[in-house]
């Protein structure tokens, strides 16, 4: 029953699947056997990483780290770290800024360290001055603890991004604000950048905001360019998904690569490139940092949350999870269709950062547009935006040429607002 929940929650959802393919899928993109070598393991000696974000991608580096775990109100134990210093330790008297880094769909902590120390955009914030911390969001691996629920039931379960943007992420920077007496500099990329959307638009955090840096934002879903993306989401229906609860999305699924595997056969569908049928054409992905990407990523979601995706690619719009059900809705929010979240309403003074690529299938330019459309009456000396024509959805992470093209930007972007 789960692996129809996941399907099912998958299909529709599949515009923020990429990460997920390329986690099960990819291993060399460009390859003519790659659907036959992606859907095998990755090699033995590559094992995954057991040690928390601090021991597996931060202290072998030489930096200082630190493991906390902070608890939502709704009963979720999450896992963050911190990097307090470079590895250079600067004694220039200032108070260093923190800055919080939020992964995407799929992905956890551990993804923003796939680069080399001198590619990676903490150790980059660490070095550049920054107090830096990563957050992992509920199911992934190092945060499926519950004060009161077992991960192994539907309970655990039972949440979207809804719920990422109005426990998750408050939980976290409270804790940060407490640790530090600061307020935040924040980053984002994907469903990162979602949650912190919304969140300013109900004007929530936006009191401990130094500013905001998205990469390959999300918000707008109705786009998505790709035959293999259209054939999936109009495979199955994910409201259905309701018919059977709330379950555990495991993108590691054997299942999962059988699915893909039967859309290859669709007309029109080319897997020769299954990446960028997914991602939109990466440029400057490092084929080498893939088994790590393999062994350590293909995290966790809920199929609730998958198919609260699916809701915004299909309808067009931003709003809260559709319980199908007027009724329903009825009982959750008081009407009978969820609230849309009106992007518009973001503080037009909060610092904005927008990095967003030309090949990117995922945050496409159409969609970006809109939402720069929602942010048009914005500060102009708040709002900045970088148009990268050649980058993909997975370059804002794992490019090997990011450091020049975005975090050199993310960088002086902050100590800008932090001046």
């Amino acid at each position: 029953m789960a692996v129809v929940r996941g399907f099912l929650g998958f299909a529709t959802a599949c515009r923020d699947f990429c990460v997920l393919v390329v986690l099960v899928l990819v291993v060399h993109p460009h390859r003519a056997n790659g659907i036959r070598r992606a859907l095998t393991a990755p090699s033995k000696d590559v094992k995954p990483s057991v040690a928390g974000v601090c021991a597996a991608s931060v202290i072998v580096h030489g930096y200082k780290c630190q493991e906390f775990k902070v608890t939502t109100k709704d009963g979720y134990i999450l896992s963050l770290q911190r990097i307090p210093e470079g590895r250079v330790v600067q004694k220039d008297g200032n108070k260093r800024q923190p800055v919080l880094l939020q992964h995407g769909l799929f992905m956890d902590g551990m993804s923003w360290f796939l680069n080399s120390p001198e590619q990676n955009l903490p150790m980059i914030l660490a070095d550049n001055g920054f107090d830096v911390w990563i957050s992992n969001t509920r199911g992934t691996r190092f945060s499926r603890k519950h004060t009161s629920l077992n991960s192994s039931t539907t309970d655990f379960w039972n949440w979207t991004w809804d719920e990422l943007a109005s426990f998750d992420m408050p939980a976290v920077i409270d804790f940060v604000c407490g640790q530090t007496g600061q307020k935040i500099n924040y980053v984002g990329h994907s469903q990162g950048t979602l949650i912190a959307l919304v969140s300013f638009s109900e004007g929530k955090l936006v009191k401990q905001m130094k500013s905001v840096a998205l990469l390959s934002p999300v918000a707008y879903m109705s786009n998505m360019n790709t035959a293999l993306g259209r054939v999936a989401a109009k495979t199955f229906v994910g409201e259905m998904g309701t018919m059977y609860g709330d379950a555990e999305f495991n993108p590691k699924m054997v299942e999962v690569g059988d699915f893909i595997k039967s859309l290859c056969t669709y007309s029109g569908v080319d897997c020769y490139d299954i990446l960028s049928d997914f991602t939109g054409k990466n440029c400057c992905l490092n084929s080498s940092s893939f088994d790590l990407f393999l062994a350590n990523e293909g995290q966790s979601t809920s199929t609730k949350n998958m198919i609260h995706f699916a809701q915004t690619f299909r309808d067009g719009t931003l709003a809260k999870y559709d319980y199908a059900w007027p009724l329903y809705n009825e009982m959750h929010y008081g009407q009978v269709t969820p609230p849309i979240y009106n992007l518009s309403n973001i503080p037009h003074d909060l610092p904005l950062f927008l990095s967003y690529g030309g090949q990117d299938a995922l945050s496409d330019v159409q969609d970006v547009k809109l939402l720069l459309g929602n942010l048009k009456v914005h500060d102009v000396d708040k709002l900045s935006v970088q148009f990268i024509k050649e980058y993909a959805h997975l370059d804002f992470i794992m490019g090997l040429n990011a450091k020049d093209k975005v975090y050199n930007q993310v960088v002086t972007f902050f100590k800008h607002q932090n001046s």
